[in-house]
């Protein structure tokens, strides 16, 4: 460590968020570089080569073969599937010196497809699994939280490519498999949960989520173990209600309803106005009807009015509705918006000016608990009034279903029935069943056994290298610091020379030499004139799994082994060592 390229900081960085941010900053690991962009120092491109070797091995294992993309690609495969627009303001593009388009990489499918359409053209070729390590560029709009949140981050991105579905099922089960062991190798908890496709496109979708409180990802897991449903929020599929009888339900009417600004005022009045109360129970919030209208910006510049509507007892989830409307972005609708559909009434919009049979012309889509026979309370379009008994099916008709309402704790399971549990996480990977989305954009067939053109099927797989450094981090730490898991750590024994004295530093050195000729990964913190309180302090915070430290024990022929993790202490002789250091890293 004497001559180290290592700086240890004793406080937080101004700007750090999470743990993970702090404590790789802190210890030496990582340096910011630019607004979601990092420089790795040596520790930190230690763990980082330790991760991605880790990767490396357990896609060979899998039999998946390597290659290599350039980043900065050319605009033509892009806009020949649609991404050049789609990914809107996150994608970097460029000129070169004579006016050509291109762009810094955010995923590398067009370019996957097109090398393997240069190369194959026989069902005898495939099925076939390829990746590569590289580094990915978005431009996000609020990077943060270090290495989970960038703009610049490296990735393990791999694509199958089959004859057909059952050959694309079973590369999916192969990666699937593959991801698993690579996460219980790196020491990640993960939950693996139903996923959105989003701009990847492609049909079945999963995410490996680390669960972690920083994550940005929110997740549900049914309460019911046995029944092992898990869903990303944005994957969630609402039980819908079935058809309800309309048998004794009065008309719709419209009544005053005044000095009602929010949804509760609204039901405390329906329940206490004779000829408003319900003749089988009271109103409740999640009997009222909100609309909610967006705008959807598509990448074109187009813009789009959309009328949400969900049971009053809920908001709009905006990155479920994102997730539903994507390519679109969602766009708050303004003052100015109203003004251009005079028949929207702020604070009282109802189903009867929205859909294909209103007089807005503004979409009308619905929260699924919005069934045929279900029955409503809502905006009458008018100042202060209300429609009530209003019934989905009879007296409107919304122009199609929305999985946009948010999602609360206790929510019926969409598989079984039992009560949703919510937490939060970390996204570490991802897998999707692409199909023929980018074989057909780019002209990708091969000739089958009866000689005709089919198209190939494809699956892309990812894997977060960088944001796996950081996940590890978020799952390993105490109040003293980092506590890696030996397979990612940077060494495997930090040496501590607590003392000046020339037998101490001679002893160091030669345990050190004889665990390294053992191949044990030493760190040695041989700095002169720091005291063994901070090398103790930096010892923890640094963080590797086991902590020697060489000190007046040495004078007794011992020195004390810490296991970095527990905590817990041992004397050990100091002709033993090496033979119980070794068994300690195997």
């Amino acid at each position: 460590m004497s001559t180290l390229f290592l700086r240890t900081l004793r406080e937080d960085p101004s700007d750090a968020e999470v743990p993970s941010h702090r404590l790789l900053v802190r210890g030496g690991y990582i340096r910011r570089a630019a607004p979601g962009g990092f420089t790795w120092l040596p520790l930190g491109w230690s763990v980082y080569r330790n991760v991605e070797n880790i990767v490396r091995e357990e896609m060979d294992r899998a039999g998946f073969q390597e290659v290599h993309f350039p980043a900065l690609l050319p605009r033509e495969p892009y806009e020949a599937t649609g991404r050049w627009a789609d990914y809107g303001d996150n994608l970097f593009r460029l000129k070169d010196r004579r006016g050509n388009d291109f762009l810094l990489a955010p995923t590398h499918e067009e370019m996957f497809t097109l090398l393997v359409k240069d190369l194959y053209s026989s069902y005898k070729d495939l099925p076939l699994s390829i990746y590569q390590i590289q580094t990915k560029y978005r431009d996000e709009a609020r990077p943060r939280a270090g290495l989970l949140r960038g703009r610049e981050f490296s990735m393990k991105d791999s694509y199958s490519f089959d004859i057909d579905q059952e050959g694309l099922q079973r590369s999916y089960d192969a990666h699937r498999e593959a991801y698993q062991r690579t996460f219980d190798r790196l020491g990640l908890p993960y939950v693996i949960v139903s996923a959105v496709s989003g701009a990847m496109g492609g049909s079945a979708s999963e995410e490996f989520l680390a669960p972690l409180e920083v994550g940005e990802d929110t997740f549900v897991r049914c309460s019911d173990m046995v029944c092992g449903y898990a869903a990303n929020t944005e994957a969630v599929q609402v039980r819908a209600p079935g058809v309800a009888s309309t048998d004794g339900v009065p008309n719709a009417h419209v009544e005053d309803t005044p000095n009602t600004p929010s949804i509760t005022a609204l039901v405390s009045l329906l329940n206490h106005e004779p000829g408003l109360r319900r003749s089988d129970r009271d109103w409740v919030a999640g009997d009222t009807l909100k609309n909610v209208i967006v705008r959807l910006r598509y990448p074109d510049g187009t813009t789009q009015a959309l009328a949400v509507g969900l049971p009053g007892d809920r908001e709009v989830d905006m990155k479920r509705l994102e997730a539903q409307v994507s390519p679109a972005e969602v766009e708050p609708f303004g003052d100015e918006d109203f003004a251009k559909h005079p028949s929207l009434v702020k604070g009282y919009i109802g189903p009867g000016v929205l859909g294909v049979h209103g007089t807005s012309g503004v979409r009308y889509l619905v929260d699924p608990r919005v069934a045929a026979g279900s029955r409503w309370v809502t905006g009458a379009n008018e100042h202060g009034k209300h429609i009530v008994d209003l019934v989905c099916g009879r007296d409107f008709t919304p122009d199609g279903n929305i999985e946009a309402a948010e999602v609360h704790a206790g929510d019926p399971c969409p598989q079984c029935g039992s009560a949703l549990e919510i937490a939060r996480g970390i996204e570490i990977g991802h897998i999707f069943q692409l199909g023929r989305k980018y074989a057909e954009a780019l002209g990708l067939s091969v000739l089958d056994q009866n000689g005709k053109q089919v198209v190939v099927t494809m699956g892309s797989y990812g894997i977060g290298v960088s944001r796996a450094v950081a996940a590890i981090a978020e799952t390993c730490y105490d109040d003293k610091g980092l506590c890696w898991p030996r397979e990612v750590a940077p060494a495997d024994v930090h040496v501590v020379i607590a003392g000046k004295d020339e037998a101490l530093i001679a002893a160091a050195e030669s345990l050190c030499a004889n665990l390294h000729n053992e191949g044990v990964r030493v760190l040695l913190d041989d700095r002169a004139g720091v005291s063994p309180g901070v090398k103790f302090n930096d010892a923890e915070l640094i963080g590797v799994p086991t902590i020697v430290v060489v000190g007046r024990g040495v004078a007794t022929g011992t020195v004390e082994v810490k296991d970095r993790k527990t905590g817990v202490k041992q004397d050990v002789s100091l002709a033993g060592a090496v033979p119980h250091l070794v068994a300690l890293c195997r």
